[in-house]
């Protein structure tokens, strides 16, 4: 099994061939399915995104988290990849496929048992004699046995389940793979969001220090009789806007320090995050690669591929239930009235028995089982189907988003850049006496605004950039499919089972 695996994702590695080929591999491991034309996968892989110029490129990496530059929050993608309770949770679900893995395969091998009882019995004399008078009779029996049975698994029915048993311990492990990232994405993004609600309150207080000076201004040409009390009041209102955004920050930072404790599994109460400003993280160029690289490199494609494999097991077991069953039996025991015999010769007692076992008549129950998995293998293949797709709607998706959010924030800065410019030379006029106060204000606004939406501008860029490396797998890739495998394999070590 193990090496099957290996072999298909490397030859898969090198060819970056057409969606099927993970999937390929896995059915190759599972057997074929004679005598069921199974729907095809029907997926064309496109030959490049339509976004970037694609080309061959190695995965991105699988700390992706430190390109951001920021070493705080490096250290917390590394926390919630060890504390996090959805990662813990993932773990233990593969704990439990292995038992069921377990569970699956021992009707693969002779059960053997023990057994050994003591009893007393009493026949009543009215039973034994017609006529009194009546006397019982009391009688020990003590007897040490072993039992052993064996299902000769002639059609493979017990090897297909088995198998498909097995496949899904695989597809746990992926399972594991896939929440790990989509934690990790969860964390950056909550990250940047705490950063931008940082930079948002540092430019709502400033912006509100700026309308404070400005208010000063209209107070002393108030004073002297060069403006009115409704100049006054507009620039107090704006004033008040400015401070009222303020809180709605604060409550936005903390929220999301104590989502982000949540996320490396803490209490908010024990931890602390400083956090910083959006203009401190960086922005690494990423290339997408190949669509076919893309089949490769994303652990929820993986694992819908080896639930995929395993429901076809599950089929084949269905089908090999409607032909005959052959179970081997035995029984060794010794049996003696007195415990001081039990160990002669002449205690010895055995039984061995052969039975086979064909369904005739059962009310259809056999032909609804296999109906049931065929129908189940379909649904699968049609999730998986849909997991493709979305796999490169999900590239297509962040590439553009990486695009027009970068085209925004550019033009937000010569917005910002701007209104400055037109604010400053406002406050000249204001000193000057030649301004109208209605013109300040407006300006004024435009230029808070313009600051607050190139701050949004640059938060969507960022989490554009986390959701194109989830989009890629977040460096998931051959090695990682190989190490579940692995694992998978060493979890079983002990069962010596002719599985494939």
């Amino acid at each position: 099994m193990r090496s099957g695996l290996f072999t298909a994702a490397r030859n898969a590695k090198r060819a970056f061939v057409r969606p099927a080929v993970g999937l390929a591999a896995l059915l190759t491991l599972a057997g074929c399915n004679a005598g069921w034309e199974k729907p095809a996968l029907d997926i064309a892989t496109p030959a490049a995104f339509r976004e970037q110029a694609s080309g061959p490129v190695e995965p991105v990496r699988d700390d992706w988290p430190a390109s951001f530059g920021s070493s705080e929050l490096t250290a917390l993608a590394r926390a919630a990849l060890d504390g996090n309770l959805d990662i813990g949770a993932a773990v233990a679900r593969i704990d439990q496929a292995d038992a069921q893995a377990r569970i699956a395969a021992a009707p693969l091998f002779p059960q053997l048992s023990l057994t050994a009882d003591t009893s007393r019995s009493q026949t009543p004399g009215t039973l034994t004699q017609k006529e009194g008078p009546f006397e019982e009779t009391r009688r020990w029996r003590h007897a040490l046995g072993l039992n052993a049975s064996y299902a000769v698994d002639f059609w493979g029915r017990n090897r297909d389940a088995a198998g498909a048993a097995r496949l899904s311990a695989v597809a746990s492990r992926y399972d594991r793979s896939v929440v790990a990232l989509s934690t990790t994405a969860s964390l950056v993004n909550s990250y940047i969001a705490l950063v931008a609600a940082q930079d948002r309150l540092r430019i709502a207080r400033e912006n509100a220090k700026v309308a404070a000076e400005v208010l000063h201004a209209i107070r002393q040409r108030v004073a002297v009789g060069t403006a009115t009390a409704l100049d006054l009041a507009q620039q107090e209102s704006v004033l008040a806007t400015q401070r009222a955004a303020a809180p709605a920050f604060e409550q936005t930072v903390q929220q999301t320090r104590n989502l982000i404790a949540v996320l490396v599994g803490r209490t908010p109460e024990s931890m602390s995050v400083r956090g910083g400003s959006l203009m401190a993280l960086r922005l690494a160029p990423v290339r997408a690669g190949l669509p076919s690289q893309l089949m490769l490199r994303r652990p929820d494609l993986a694992q819908a591929e080896a639930s995929l494999a395993s429901a076809d097991l599950n089929v084949s077991a269905a089908r090999a239930a409607f032909f005959p069953s052959i179970a081997l039996s035995g029984q060794f025991s010794l049996q003696s009235m007195l415990l001081k015999n039990l160990f002669r010769p002449e205690a010895i007692a055995y039984t061995l028995a052969t039975q086979l076992v064909q369904p005739i008549l059962d009310g259809h129950n056999l032909q609804g089982q296999l109906e049931l998995q065929k129908a189940r293998y379909i649904e699968l293949l049609m999730l998986y189907r849909k997991q493709i797709l979305t796999a490169f709607s999900d590239v297509e998706n962040a590439l553009i988003a990486l695009r027009t959010t970068a085209a925004r924030e550019t033009l937000l800065r010569t917005a910002v850049a701007a209104s400055r410019r037109a604010y400053e030379a406002a406050i000249k006029r204001l000193q000057e006496g030649t301004i109208d106060i209605i013109t300040l204000s407006t300006i004024q606004t435009t230029l808070f605004q313009n600051l607050d939406q190139l701050s949004q501008a640059r938060q969507a860029r960022l989490q554009a950039l986390v959701s194109l490396y989830q989009a890629l797998g977040g460096g998931w890739a051959d090695e990682e499919r190989a190490i579940a495998l692995a694992g998978e394999t060493f979890a079983h070590a002990d069962v010596k089972s002719p599985l494939p």
